[in-house]
Order: C-alpha cells, then structure tokens, then sequence
C-alpha cells in the first residue's frame, strides 16, 4: 500500500493511513441556513432566528472535515427534524460507517427524548458541544470549527454561496461535486 493509502472494493478512502480505519468513529452534524434566489420557490422556509427565507443544509462530516451525508430542507425545518432525515439517510449505508458510535451535535439538538431516540433506533450516541454558560461573545468550540470550515469550503463555489437551485436534490449533489477536488487534495 503505497503512502498508507488503502483501496477497497475498488474505492479509494480519503483520510486513511496505515494507524487509521477506513471507517469514522465519530462525525459531527450541523445545518446551516442559505438564502435562496428569487425564483426558487419549492422546499423554501423562513428560519426566524437567522432571519433569512431560503434553506437549510445538515451535514454530517467526520472528524477530518470530510462530507459524509448532506440532507437540503426548508429553512423552518428544526435541527431534530433534519438530523432524522441525516440519520436515515446515513443509516442506509451504514455498511460504510461500521464504526460511527458518535455524532457531535450543537445545542439546536440538544433534548433528551431526540437523544434517547437516536440512541434507541440507530445506537449511536449525540454528544452535544456547548460553550460554558462563563464564556461571553464568540468562543471557537471543540469539533464544531472542523464542520465550519467544511462550510467555508462551500464558498469557494460561487454556485453554493446562495442557493440558485429550484429542486433540493439538485443542491445536495452540487455539493457532492464540490466535495470532490476536496477530498482528492486530501489524498494527495
């Protein structure tokens, strides 16, 4: 295996050397609301606590900041109600992340029984990252900044900076397309 790289069925894993398994342990979920352009008009939503009419994508990355899953909602979809979309759709392949046990989360999941029902039909624990309630203003937090610079990375593409697409699905495979050159530099 040259440079510690692995390939299986195949595939090529991004993020795998020779002390790493080709599948994540853990990955962390959060969603971000994008603006819409004006002639968009299916699966459009106001998110009140940002203020913006337009969508949202939950994305769930591994611990290298890597897309894993990609779900596009209306932005009046809560954080529980995308991350069960996220979680379905991650658990129908769930043959790739045999040893995903943990999902960060931030506080917009946070809730004991959502908890305690993923932990019941997936068996995967949420962990949620919170600042200290001492801590005022802006605080980086462990593991989130990892999710927000995979959504810094989106910038790069002028076509995700605002959502121009009229179909949600359309948006979820351009993000696909852009993760790719991504994930191809990490195995360089």
């Amino acid at each position: 295996m040259e440079h510690g790289k692995k390939f299986i069925k195949g595939t090529v894993r991004v993020g795998v050397s020779q002390v790493r398994e080709p599948s994540p342990s853990e990955a962390i979920m959060v969603s971000l609301t994008v603006e819409t352009a004006t002639m968009v008009s299916q699966e459009v939503g106001y998110d009140s606590g940002k203020i913006i009419l337009g969508r949202k994508r939950h994305i769930l990355v591994d611990t290298l900041g890597l897309l894993l899953v990609v779900v596009i909602t209306a932005a009046g979809t809560s954080e529980q109600a995308g991350a069960k979309q996220v979680l379905l759709k991650l658990d129908a392949v769930r043959d790739r992340f045999r040893r995903n046990i943990k999902i960060w989360v931030d506080g917009g999941y946070r809730g004991k029984d959502f908890q305690h029902w993923v932990i019941d039909v997936y068996r995967w624990i949420l962990s949620v990252v919170t600042r200290h309630e001492q801590q005022k203003g802006f605080v980086v937090l462990p593991l989130r900044w990892l999710v927000e610079r995979t959504f810094g990375w989106f910038n790069w593409y002028r076509r995700l900076s605002k959502d121009y697409e009229i179909l949600p699905q359309t948006t979820e495979a351009f993000i696909y397309v852009a993760m790719i050159p991504l994930m191809l530099k990490q195995l360089a």
